[in-house]
């Protein structure tokens, strides 16, 4: 079954990147039942779309269409392998840890049901790594390592609110059949920028990597 294995809310704690101010990176699990709504603009918003998270940097994180960051287990596994140390449900920095959902093989668009609480979620894009990321995890090189592992896991904006609780399932409602994946936006807008004129006409991208497309496109007409 598809379901959410935990439910993960922010920790705050002081940026490990920066000299000042905190970041919402370190989430842990909480067995409470969360209210997930949309938050609002990504700079003058709540941030997060579950209630009591944090987003440290409204700046770059957070708003409608980041308002649910969701990565698998199953690739917190592999990266358990990879780094050679332990991972927790969280570590990655996501609300959602999922067991049995393909996260970064989700299309762009893709609606997904959870839980009996009336939550409804559309995916939107990649998860980008950032400096806070790597520092937190204390490791120099991981924004180039996961740029070339390219298992991003998805953000999702909400478009109807509901609770959500570990144990939920997932269910996906609606499957857009343009076939773009989360997995190939972040590789387009990482490292195959030659991609970016096919995310043309994906009306569920948020507006900045549309524009990025466009202006792709631009130059290589």
């Amino acid at each position: 079954m598809s379901r959410v294995l935990s439910v993960n809310i922010a920790r705050p704690r002081p940026n490990p990147a920066k000299t000042t101010g905190l970041t919402g990176i370190d989430k842990v699990p909480t067995g409470d039942a969360v209210t997930v709504r949309a938050p609002g603009p990504m700079r003058s918003g709540l941030g997060s779309g579950l209630t009591d998270d944090v987003i440290g940097n409204k700046k770059l994180h957070g708003g409608d269409d980041q308002a649910v960051y969701a990565y698998a287990r199953e690739d917190l596994d592999q990266w358990q392998t990879k780094l050679h140390r332990p991972l927790a449900n969280g570590n990655f920095g996501e609300n959602f840890s999922t067991c049995g959902v393909d996260v970064t093989g989700a299309h762009i668009g893709e609606r997904w049901q959870v839980g009996t609480g009336g939550l409804l979620l559309e995916v939107t894009a990649p998860r980008t790594p950032c400096r806070t990321f790597a520092a937190f995890l204390e490791i120099p090189d991981l924004i180039k390592t996961f740029t070339a592992a390219a298992v991003p896991g998805a953000y999702l904006r909400v478009i109807r609110p509901g609770m959500v609780r570990a144990g939920d399932e997932v269910t996906v409602l609606h499957r857009p059949d343009h076939g773009i994946t989360v997995g190939f936006v972040f590789r387009a807008i990482t490292r195959e920028p030659d991609l970016l004129p096919r995310l043309l006409g994906i009306d569920a991208l948020p507006h900045d990597i549309t524009k990025m497309a466009r202006e792709r496109s631009a130059k290589q007409a």
